[in-house]
């Protein structure tokens, strides 16, 4: 229309094109209505949570992360701007198996039967083994996390997934948190799993033993689901890839998450299911957190 108002009027062409003269007259003078300056200001808070997150965040993440600095948008929202600004979450490696569940060791039933709904802290803990990258090669990680926190409450690190490497994040856990007998331990049929000295280990601390149906990662979705995000984090991020296995396995790792936890604290957000009965908790926390970095500046 700005080019043919010279040959034609422009009651004429906005009749044409369906648009009123007052809105021609308003985007002639490059004024944007108060809904796209709101976008603006949206896309560029987007955009700062985007490259915080290290281009990790979805529109679910990103959603209480906007609302934490202030901004009140829909998710449908959020994704039609990410989309203007063609913005994409990077995406995993490729998988390697960890779990070799080909043997005769004996297999505990599934008691957690996917119901991740437990009543209080130190009723459920799940647990796997992953893997980080390194120049060397892989530096295999052992953790435990409550389902009802969704805290890892014990970790343990080294160059081989053995029973040794699960039985010291037990060890760690039990330390750490003094739970109860019949707490559900719940893991995969990894062998590192059914090995008779880490059952017992188990069984002497007073745990109820439950273990995922073969080749069913849902059993066991929790855990999965936190390394999931931990690895988008560091292992699609060249500068956090290791030189060498002690330097991730005695103090990069733990230092780096540390960092991004006090450092970065929209990374707390990830260590906690938003769904989780201690979600609101980690909002105050985090925005508290904030605030007293404020006052400190």
């Amino acid at each position: 229309m700005n080019t043919m108002r010279l040959d034609y009027p422009i009651a004429v062409l906005c009749r044409a094109f369906e648009v009123s003269r007052s809105g021609f007259y308003a985007w002639s003078k490059g004024k944007l209505s108060p809904r796209a300056q709101v976008d603006e200001r949206l896309k560029a808070a987007i955009k700062a949570v985007h490259k915080q997150s290290r281009e990790t965040y979805g529109t679910r993440r990103v959603q209480p992360e906007l609302e934490a600095q202030g901004f009140i948008a829909g998710r449908d929202r959020i994704a039609r701007l990410r989309r203007e600004l063609n913005l994409r979450c990077k995406q995993k490696r490729k998988f390697k198996a960890t779990t070799n569940s080909n043997h005769n060791l004996p297999v505990a039933d599934n008691l957690l039967n996917q119901t991740f709904a437990p009543t209080r802290p130190n009723e459920a803990w799940v647990t796997d083994i992953t893997y980080c990258a390194t120049d060397e090669g892989w530096l295999y990680v052992a953790g435990i996390k409550d389902v009802f926190t969704c805290e890892l409450v014990g970790y343990a690190m080294g160059e081989r997934m053995t029973q040794g490497l699960t039985a010291q994040a037990l060890w760690r856990a039990v330390r750490n948190k003094r739970p109860e007998k019949g707490l559900i331990h719940h893991s995969d049929r990894g062998s590192q799993y059914c090995a008779h000295d880490y059952r017992k280990l188990v069984e002497q601390f007073g745990m109820q033993a439950s273990m995922s149906r073969k080749g069913n990662c849902f059993d066991n979705a929790p855990m999965e689901s936190f390394w999931g995000s931990r690895k988008k984090r560091t292992d699609t991020s060249p500068s956090l890839r290791h030189a060498c296995r002690c330097e991730g396995g005695n103090s990069g790792v733990h230092r780096k998450l540390l960092q991004v936890c006090f450092i970065m604290p929209n990374f707390a957000m990830s260590l906690i299911n938003l769904e989780s009965p201690v979600a609101p908790l980690v909002f105050r926390g985090v925005r508290a957190g904030r605030e007293c970095a404020r006052r400190v500046r």
